[in-house]
């Protein structure tokens, strides 16, 4: 939502910067809404806060025939999952704050790129002009968790998939979103573009009133209801139906909506934990 509201409410009312949004699993929607004018293409793969896989290889093919250039947040794969710039990609943003830092305590963020010309001069601009430096402090943090950030995330990787298998087969929960799952439609493409797991990140819903999934969220014990995603702890939050921002979901994600952030807690231990806290609220 961060970047939504910076190319909606920064980009284009400050600066006067047109911008679209478009579904980019519809590949022909893409090039119905991409102009003469666009210069970038920006892409988010798995996404938040539904975690849909997008083609990164064919929209970077789509953005260059028109002269545009692609950026793909990588931050719900990681590094070690998906490497984009292997794939077509010009630019990956990684937010340095989740799974690479891994602790919750530090914010940060990277781009990166091949083009050593073109990442000189965002730096200059950002650093120099915009003085978008991180603290020495969070720098330091932040490279203490990427030493074991591979180590985590392949822990993360195998745990977020036995509880979105286990999630798949509760009663009460409508939908499983894990791009690990044959279920996924997007499971065969992340299969492909995805090379050592499928990130931490399950979104799933429950068929319940927003009171009730709050209930559920504030009934776990070894799950945290917090916002964030990434850390060591894991992480859930519900997604209330009255938030302005649901509409930019497809209609199946509207009601009953949990992002649920893996942690490196025991699967089983974490299954107990979802299993007692549905158990609690009636689900």
């Amino acid at each position: 939502m961060a970047v939504y509201r910076m190319f909606h409410e920064l980009f284009n009312r400050k600066f006067g910067v047109d911008t679209v949004m478009v579904d980019m699993t519809d590949l022909e929607a893409l090039k119905r809404a991409v102009t003469p004018g666009t210069k970038l293409v920006h892409i988010e793969t798995p996404d938040n806060p539904i975690v849909g896989v997008t083609d990164i290889a064919a929209i970077a093919k789509i953005a260059h025939e028109n002269g545009a250039v692609l950026s793909v947040d990588n931050t719900f794969a990681s590094p070690l999952n998906q490497r984009p710039l292997d794939l077509g990609a010009d630019f990956v943003v990684d937010a340095l704050t989740k799974f690479i830092n891994g602790h919750g305590d530090a914010q940060g963020g990277a781009i990166i790129s091949n083009d050593l010309e073109t990442m000189d001069r965002i730096r200059y601009e950002a650093q120099v002009n915009v003085g978008a430096v991180i603290s020495p402090f969070n720098a330091w943090q932040i490279f203490r968790g990427s030493v074991t950030f591979p180590l985590r995330m392949e822990r993360i990787n195998r745990s977020a998939l036995e509880i979105a298998g286990w999630l798949e087969q509760r009663e009460n929960v409508t939908f499983v979103s894990y791009p690990g799952l044959s279920s996924h439609p997007g499971h065969e493409l992340a299969k492909r573009q995805m090379q050592n797991g499928f990130g931490g990140v399950i979104s799933f819903g429950v068929n319940a009133d927003d009171k009730t999934v709050e209930q559920f969220c504030a009934r776990l014990k070894v799950v945290t209801f917090a916002v964030s995603l990434g850390h060591d702890e894991s992480l859930i939050f519900p997604q209330p139906s009255y938030d302005e921002r649901i509409h930019l979901y497809p209609e199946k994600f509207r009601n009953g909506f949990i992002r649920f952030s893996v942690g490196l807690e025991s699967p089983e231990d974490i299954i107990r934990d979802l299993d007692q806290a549905f158990h609690a609220v009636g689900l």
